[in-house]
Order: structure tokens, then sequence, then C-alpha cells
């Protein structure tokens, strides 16, 4: 398999990028990595390591699309950018993924726009997995669409469920449409027509779930819109961070309460690795025809191996294709544009 990823996009790149690379060429066969960006800075890192020079090679690109440019612009007008010729590899078939760090609007726009979406499918989603009390969950969309269609949250449904299915081998996930309350009546117009997509689609659909009870991690894949879903990842984190925070003040706000954080350090190390982004390693960019996913943007090398394990892993379970099987299915049976995917 051979994997483009983008070296110039993220918080740390190159150098967390780099050293990611070349954690994942020492764990995982029969890959080869191509990293896009400046030459000379990511040589002078591969520098620092022995490594198969065959796995990895470098293409250089004079720009970098910054975190505060307008998306579709940096796509249209950088054509030199690290991002642009990662997408042109997917795109040319010259590598089956792509992974970035960088800027999220910047590369769905690229996605979308360069490496393309699968037929059929109106709008690709954002589908990241998450830790839960019990067990990860996945919230799709958590971005890409902040306008939906109930169609385009069926289509949601049914990508998170393949995907999950396939990656964390849960068989037959359940589904739930984030409301604001579990009555089939409750929500507005998108949640109200959505609620019937689903529950005749032949999914393992559960109903509407409340906010409160996502991070219990009991139901598998949590659809709504991108506003909606991008709010719950980032109150998600935010909290996770605030709560950390909040505890470990309080365990050196005096003598005893220090006394008390040392036996039980090693708790709260399993309860911080277990909400750790790095373990997930990204988020999957679900509905494009190539395979897309995004690290997070302070990856550091773990966090950024395991997107390229996840990449892998992608790769290996054949999402797409199952993708566009069950799509078709999916269509005749609620009968929604099914000519549009023959």
């Amino acid at each position: 398999m051979i994997i483009a990823v983008d070296g110039m996009g993220g918080d740390l790149a190159p150098v967390e990028i780099v050293a990611g690379c070349i954690d994942a060429i020492k764990e995982f066969d029969n890959i080869k990595i191509i990293i896009t960006g400046n030459e000379e800075l990511i040589l002078n890192e591969l520098h620092k390591y022995n490594y198969d020079s065959e796995k990895i090679s470098v293409i250089h690109s004079s720009e970098v699309i910054g975190p505060n440019e307008s998306p579709v612009m940096a796509i249209r007008k950088k054509k030199d950018s690290s991002l642009v010729k990662a997408l042109n590899l997917v795109k040319e078939k010259k590598a089956e993924g792509i992974i970035s760090a960088g800027s999220t609007g910047a590369f769905m726009a690229g996605a979308l726009f360069i490496v393309g979406r699968i037929k059929g499918i109106d709008r690709p989603a954002l589908a990241p997995v998450m830790p839960g009390k019990n067990s990860p969950f996945m919230v799709i969309d958590v971005g890409a669409n902040a306008d939906c269609k109930p169609k385009n949250l069926l289509q949601f449904a049914l990508m998170g469920k393949i995907y999950f299915e396939k990656i964390l081998k849960v068989n037959n996930p359940t589904i739930g449409l984030v409301n604001i309350g579990t009555e089939e009546e409750k929500g507005n117009e998108l949640t109200k027509g959505t609620y019937p997509l689903l529950k005749e689609s032949g999914l393992n659909f559960v109903g509407n779930i409340e906010p409160r009870e996502i991070p219990k991690g009991d139901v598998n894949v949590l659809v709504c819109d991108g506003f909606v879903g991008n709010t719950i990842l980032k109150m998600f984190e935010g909290t996770a961070s605030v709560l950390f925070d909040v505890i470990k003040k309080e365990i050196m706000s005096s003598s005893l309460t220090k006394i008390g954080g040392l036996f039980l350090k090693p708790v709260f190390k399993n309860i911080k690795k277990k909400f750790d982004y790095k373990e997930y390693g990204g988020a999957a960019f679900l509905g494009v025809d190539g395979i897309c996913i995004k690290a997070h943007g302070s990856s550091d090398r773990l966090a950024f191996k395991n997107a390229i394990r996840q990449c892998i892993i992608f790769h290996d379970n054949n999402i797409i294709n199952n993708i566009k099987e069950e799509l078709i299915k999916v269509n005749d049976i609620q009968n929604i544009d099914a000519m549009d995917i023959m």
C-alpha cells in the first residue's frame, strides 16, 4: 500500500510527521510512504533516523496552506502546496490514501474537488471515533456539512455503520439519531424527516439519542449534521481537558491530597490514555472515492503513526467498495435517487 502524507500540515510539522512515518514503516509491513512538502526540511528530519529508504520518498512542494486561509481559495490557488500535491497522488492512483494534520477545511475541500465523491453520495462526512465510558463510539458528521437533508443523514448512517463494523469489528453496530428528546416526534425538520428513513433502512436503528447519553458509548454510531456534530466534538474535548485540569488542581491543593494522588496515579494514567485522541489516530472522511484520514492538528509521532495504521485498516477492509455496494441496497429500499448510482 502506498500512502501520501502531507508533510507540512499540522502544528508540529514536519518534525513529528516524519517521526510518525518512520515509526509506521518499522511497525507495519507492506507500506510505502510519499511525503509531500519542503524537501530540505523533510530530508533534514529523515537524516536523523536509520530506515529503509525504499519505503519513504519525498516530493517537493513550495507552498503550505495555513489554518486561517479560505479552504476553497487555498486549494484553487496553491497548486504547489503539500496538501494539494498529496491529494493529487490519490487522484492519479499513485497512492491509495492520504493523511493530513493540516487545515480541516482545506483538506475537506481538496478531497471533494480533487479526489471526488463516491458516486451516489451527496455529502461526504467527517467521522471520528471517540472514547466513551463503556466503549468507543462514532459521531458522523462533525463539521463537513453544516446544513443537511434527511437523505444525507441516512447516507451518513450507512457509511458510519460500514466503517464501525469493519474497523472496530462490531457486528451490526447500533445507530442513533442525535436529538433533543427520545420521542419520535421531537426535534427540528431535519431530525423529524430523518427518523422514518433510518427506521425503515434496515440498519440497527435504536432511535433518538439525547446528548447527555452520548459519552456513555452505549450507541455505536451517532448521526447528526455537521453543525451539531462539531459542537459535540468540541464540547467533548473541552470538557475532558477542563476535568483533568480541575482534578490535577485539587490533587495539588494540600499535602494530604498529594499523597492520595500518588496512590491514584496509575488510575488517572489509564483514564487519560483512554480519552487520548492520539490512540485513535484521526478521523476518516467518508464518502470520498479515496482513503482520506484527517489527523489531529497537534498530532505527535504516536498520533500520526496511529493515523497511518487507521489508513491501512481502512484499505485492508475495502471500506470504499463496501460503501458503494451497500449504498445501492439502501437506496433501492428507500427509493431515494436510486437511478443516480446505477
